[in-house]
């Protein structure tokens, strides 16, 4: 882990002296759902710090319980080892762990719908009908799957039935693979300034005022779906007027060349 003003240590004991609930390790392991094994590979992995010794017995902190809980998260993405350790590597070592909440929360997914994992044949089973490679295709172009491992799929169930009818109804694969690399682009670009916005305005103003890890954890919660819900009237509001200004584009050629 990167030391802070190199004094990682001394900063992590001055937090350490300040703490009241100091755990155990089978404390530790039943906050977090973890098991003793893998909290001493995390610790020896240096993803979390060592336990903080009194005598022969070692107790943990607050900070363990944000790391192990992030860790968690990140498994819970996907991550591979390799890519946890290079993720905490850029946490700093004397982040508190109203810090590293903030990390969580942000990591959590957004959408509302959560992802069923299914096989082919389950899908199929869902859809009413065997389905073409080439619909599979347009329905992932869509966002409503995406193949997992083993030979799975993630689904969306909510909008499957959504997604299905525009097959039926012959949206091209092409057009539903350029659109959602408009939504990926865009996505990503909004993703960034929002994410900044958080932390340069929001989530000072939070830990100015002392506010728990708990706390910063509902706010995001909060805003997921008013942030969503922001976007498509944004979305709406800008077809709309795309539409008009088409409208008021073809009236004045019209009016320009007669018939």
């Amino acid at each position: 882990m990167t030391q802070v003003d190199g004094r990682p240590d001394e900063q992590r004991t001055e937090r350490v002296e300040a703490a009241r609930d100091l755990l155990t390790l089978d404390e530790l392991t039943s906050r977090v759902g973890m098991s003793v094994r893998n909290v001493r590979f995390y610790t020896t992995k240096g993803l979390v710090p060592p336990p903080i010794r009194r005598g022969r017995s070692g107790y943990y902190t607050p900070d363990h319980v944000a790391r192990l809980e992030l860790v968690r998260e990140l498994q819970g993405h996907g991550f591979t080892l390799a890519a946890i350790e290079k993720y905490l590597a850029g946490v700093p070592e004397d982040a508190t762990p109203e810090d590293i909440a903030l990390h969580r929360a942000m990591l959590a997914p957004w959408q509302a719908d959560v992802p069923v994992e299914m096989p082919r044949a389950e899908l199929e089973r869902r859809a009413g009908r065997a389905l073409t490679d080439d619909e599979v295709a347009t329905l992932e172009a869509l966002g409503i799957l995406r193949r997992s491992r083993r030979g799975r799929y993630e689904v969306a169930a909510s909008q499957l039935q959504v997604g299905l009818g525009l097959v039926d109804l012959g949206f091209p694969t092409e057009a539903a693979i350029a659109a959602s690399e408009v939504y990926a682009a865009h996505g990503r670009q909004i993703a960034q300034e929002l994410n900044e916005l958080f932390r340069t305005m929001v989530w000072p103003a939070y830990k100015e005022a002392g506010a728990p890890a708990e706390r910063i954890q509902q706010v995001v919660e909060r805003l997921k779906p008013l942030s969503i819900a922001s976007l498509v009237a944004a979305y709406e509001a800008a077809m709309d007027e795309e539409r008009r200004e088409r409208i008021a584009a073809r009236a004045r050629g019209t009016r320009r060349t007669p018939r």
